[in-house]
């Protein structure tokens, strides 16, 4: 039995794991964290409490862990909470994205009921390069240029503060490196990048591409909560594709244009609508491709993905090579 804290509530892989949770007889009580005054949807249980916590602030992580996570002796911690925006930058949002994980971490090692922390990261934070395989182990190269966007240097810096405290904090820490779930409100650029009325792609490249459905990722979760060991995961989708495939399923028309066309027009639209994507982050993956490897997975947690993305558009997926040489 197990009382779980679950920080980024009012994402959707946070909603769609709390409701999980209080369904698992195993699980005693669920705390529910946000920075929004409520949790999404409509949820009453005596087994949920929801509270409204700035992780940027030390002090209000403090409170958060050694005042209502100790009283309802939470033993599981795990973190989803980021700022998904690329285009939102700076000291605030890497206190979000890195320093709130080094609060966490450093707090658990004292905690009197934490046994086990569980951290969200992501495929973004390999290396994506032409003389490196496409398809990745956890031991691949990591995305360590300086000149990566913040977006992904706070994630790899999120993911390396982690991985680097196992063994020396009296918690467990599970980094589990999640595709990218195509759906809303999970910070997923692909879905920004398909929810256009065109999708712009570099011309002369085809990339493979993993993404995930939400059940399968809260699945993964789900298999580390009850689990045991420390560890860091590849945590792949269900289907594997081209990008041109992944465009032509979504129902959107793929416009092939020169790289250097692209970015100014995604820059017009991110003005226009607000839109998130930012092909500067994407650049290389919608060259080069990247897909997880989940053998550690599927033989230590026993994950394995089962739910394929509900397409728009039906018929099957078929898989083409890239049209060019690759990206140097």
């Amino acid at each position: 039995m197990k009382a779980i804290l679950v920080t980024g509530a009012n994402t959707a892989i946070g909603q769609e794991l709390i409701d999980r949770l209080l369904k698992d007889a195993r699980v005693t009580h669920v705390l529910a964290v946000s920075g929004e005054a409520e949790l999404d949807g409509e949820r009453s249980s005596p087994r949920l409490s929801y509270l409204k916590a700035d992780l940027t602030r030390a002090r209000q992580v403090h409170d958060l862990l050694f005042g209502p996570a100790r009283d309802r002796n939470i033993e599981v911690v795990v973190h989803l909470g980021q700022v998904e925006d690329p285009h939102q930058r700076g000291r605030r949002v890497h206190l979000a994205n890195v320093e709130a994980v080094r609060s966490i971490l450093d707090l658990s090692d004292r905690h009197p009921t934490i046994r086990r922390l569980i951290l969200k990261s992501y495929a973004v934070v390999y290396r994506v390069r032409n003389d490196l395989p496409t398809l990745v182990t956890e031991e691949h190269p990591l995305n360590l240029s300086s000149q990566a966007p913040q977006y992904v240097r706070d994630r790899v810096e999120a993911d390396l503060t982690a991985g680097t405290r196992m063994g020396l904090v009296d918690a467990e820490i599970v980094v589990l490196r999640c595709a990218e779930a195509l759906a809303k409100n999970t910070g997923s650029q692909l879905y920004d990048f398909l929810e256009g009325p065109v999708a712009f792609r570099p011309a002369g490249f085809d990339p493979m591409l993993n993404v995930a459905n939400c059940a399968d990722l809260v699945r993964a979760f789900e298999l580390a909560i009850h689990g045991s060991g420390e560890g860091v995961f590849n945590i792949p989708g269900y289907d594997t594709l081209p990008l041109s495939e992944t465009i032509h399923k979504w129902g959107r028309r793929s416009v092939p244009l020169p790289g250097p066309l692209i970015r100014p027009l995604y820059q017009m639209r991110h003005l226009v609508s607000g839109s998130s994507f930012e092909y500067g982050l994407n650049r290389h993956r919608m060259h080069l491709g990247l897909v997880l490897d989940g053998t550690r997975a599927k033989s230590i947690l026993g994950y394995e993905p089962k739910h394929p993305i509900d397409w728009p558009v039906g018929g099957p997926v078929t898989l083409s090579p890239p049209l060019d040489p690759p990206l140097t």
